[in-house]
């Protein structure tokens, strides 16, 4: 029986570990030309009960502490005037409850622990239909299940709904600090190990530092049309003029964050925030299946990287326990998939719309003190 997967991203990636883990074989199709052949994004934070769970299955468990930061859990919280909320410091015997890795690290960690022959690269997906899947290059290759773990913008989900996508009325601009230890060392300090957060007035801006000393910053626009970056005068094309634009979307801010904007270098990646409908099923079929983004695309809170692992060892464990029947195998898994990242969903949306309100970091603080 001949499993296709198509996107090595973490949950495909998840999926073909657990499989070769109990002795089945599975090939990944990825479009880009290499590992290296784009970066891969910035921290990923892997909570105990979902990401975790999912490399304890695929007997990685170990390597991942070995590269996860635990301090990468601190987290400041503050009002736009500069007032701080809440601070978090991570003791050094903390329990690994939420430790931040690089998305690169878990990426490259993942693929290490596969033969080298199982990612096919430089195969984009165009179609598939009768149990032969076809690429951009030219080539087709047979499957007895295909899996989609194509993200976002799945191709693959085409065969199994009409869902796509939908802005949120959300746009985000990317930046980043590097070496900001060397290169600013009293931001370095302001925004500390973890995650330096404000929220409010209808924005957001995120600071968290990488495992490499960068700093990534993202700021985040709400009740903003799909069109925004065109409409708003942000001039992509200039990165220098571009932070002194976001700075004036600032205004009234404390100037602590508007230097962080200041520092940033000349990388601006602006980004529509885009989800699938929640709680999204489709009609089981027996030689298809989607999982992580494709499958269950969510606001950016934490959960989307876990769930795309978790439904990989999953399935994966669910296909092993059925070898001789993939049809069951996959309505087992997407029953319980449907069910868990429906609520993942839900509350992932609750807490995207806490950020969208004016008041939005004192909503925050209440959301983290709920317990």
């Amino acid at each position: 029986m001949t499993i296709a997967i198509v996107g090595a991203g973490l949950g495909g990636l998840a999926l073909a570990r657990v499989l070769h883990v109990h002795g089945i074989e599975a090939v990944v199709y990825e479009r880009e030309s290499s590992r290296d052949a784009r970066g891969q994004g910035g921290m990923l934070d892997i909570h105990a009960d979902t990401g975790q769970r999912a490399l304890r299955e695929a007997g990685l468990i170990d390597r991942f502490s070995a590269i996860a930061r635990g301090e990468g859990q601190d987290m400041r919280l503050l009002e736009p005037d500069g007032t701080l909320l809440l601070q978090e410091d991570t003791p050094d015997d903390a329990p690994f409850e939420r430790p931040e890795v690089d998305r690169t690290d878990l990426r490259d960690l993942l693929l290490d622990s596969l033969p080298g022959h199982t990612v096919r690269w430089g195969h984009a997906f165009e179609s598939a239909g009768d149990g032969v899947s076809r690429f951009a290059n030219g080539r087709s290759a047979t499957y007895d299940l295909l899996v989609g773990a194509d993200g976002a913008n799945s191709r693959v989900r085409a065969l199994l709904t009409d869902a796509r996508p939908a802005h949120l009325g959300h746009n985000l601009v990317e930046l980043r600090i590097p070496d900001i230890d060397r290169t600013h060392p009293a931001l370095a300090a302001m925004v500390g190990r973890g995650t330096y957060w404000v929220l409010g007035d209808g924005k957001s801006l995120a600071a968290q530092r990488n495992g490499d000393g960068t700093v990534r910053v993202g700021l985040s626009f709400y009740d903003t049309a799909e069109d925004w970056f065109t409409t708003s005068g942000m001039p992509l094309d200039d990165p220098a003029a571009a932070r002194k634009w976001l700075i004036g979307r600032l205004d009234g801010w404390d100037a602590r964050f508007t230097s962080l904007i200041e520092a940033c270098d000349d990388v601006v990646v602006p980004r529509s925030v885009t989800a699938l409908p929640v709680g999204l099923t489709w009609p089981s079929a027996p030689d298809v299946t989607l999982l992580g983004d494709a499958a269950h695309l969510m606001p950016a809170v934490g959960e989307g990287a876990n769930m795309a692992l978790l439904d990989g060892a999953l399935l994966g464990l669910a296909l092993a326990r059925r070898p001789d029947d993939f049809p069951s195998a996959v309505k087992e898994y997407e029953r319980e998939m449907f069910d868990r990242t429906g609520a993942a969903a839900r509350m992932s949306e609750r807490v995207h719309e806490l950020l969208t309100a004016p008041d939005a970091s004192r909503k925050m603080l209440a959301f983290f003190q709920r317990d």
